[in-house]
Parts: C-alpha cells; structure tokens; sequence
C-alpha cells in the first residue's frame, strides 16, 4: 500500500517504513505525528484519488531526528554598481519514518460548477 501526502509544500510518494527528509515539523525526535493531507491511496485495488485530499485518510510516522540541510551561499551582485550581498542559508528538517498508512474514506466530490448548472436550466 502507498499514500501520496503533501507536507511542507511538497508532495511525497510513502509506503511503509520508508524514511524520507521533510520541512521541519513541529514534533521532536521519537514523537509520532499524523499526516492529514493525503492526495491519494494506492495498493489494494483501484486508488483513491482526493479533490483535493482523501477524506478520512491518513500517514502516521515516527520522527527520527530534527536536522538541517546543507549550508547554501545566496550572492546577489550588480555589475558596475559596487552592489555585492553575501548570505548563507541552512533549511532545517526533519527526517520521519512511515509507520502506518491509515486509507480508510472515499474521495472528495468537487463542487459541481454554477456555469455548468445554470445551462442545464436554460
């Protein structure tokens, strides 16, 4: 079974016991935290697929460690113009291991559209 979640703006194929490096989450090393925001679920059968999120489906994991990334030099420079900025940023993550893959629910209906619903009554 595999879930497609979305966490700190990016979006993350998982199944379970997969170890991947997220945005920092607010938990801290050996918490488990839920992920809510699953667009889809896959595995057993036809997938799930949310407009936008999987109602009642969820990701639980465990986090390993809080982190951070590799540092990166941001310069910024206008030629002739004695302009130079020089600053260095270190994202800060988390690393998670995926205990669980709760699919339960079914898809989201999408709104029917007013254009589409005031031609059929014409």
């Amino acid at each position: 079974m595999y879930a497609v979640i979305k966490t700190g703006g990016k979006q993350y194929k998982v199944a379970k016991d997969d170890v991947l490096t997220v945005e920092k989450l607010s938990a801290n090393a050996g918490d488990s935290v839920s992920l809510d925001e699953v667009l889809m679920v896959g595995g057993d059968g036809a997938p799930k697929v949310g407009t936008p999120t999987v109602s009642g489906a969820s990701v639980k994991a465990e986090v390993l460690e809080q982190t951070r990334g590799d540092k990166i030099t941001v310069f910024k420079k206008s030629r002739r113009k004695h302009y130079r900025r020089k600053n260095g940023h270190r994202q800060e993550l988390s690393r998670i291991r995926v205990t669980d893959i709760v699919g339960a629910g079914k898809a989201k209906k999408a709104a029917p559209k007013k254009a589409a619903a005031e031609k059929t009554e014409e």
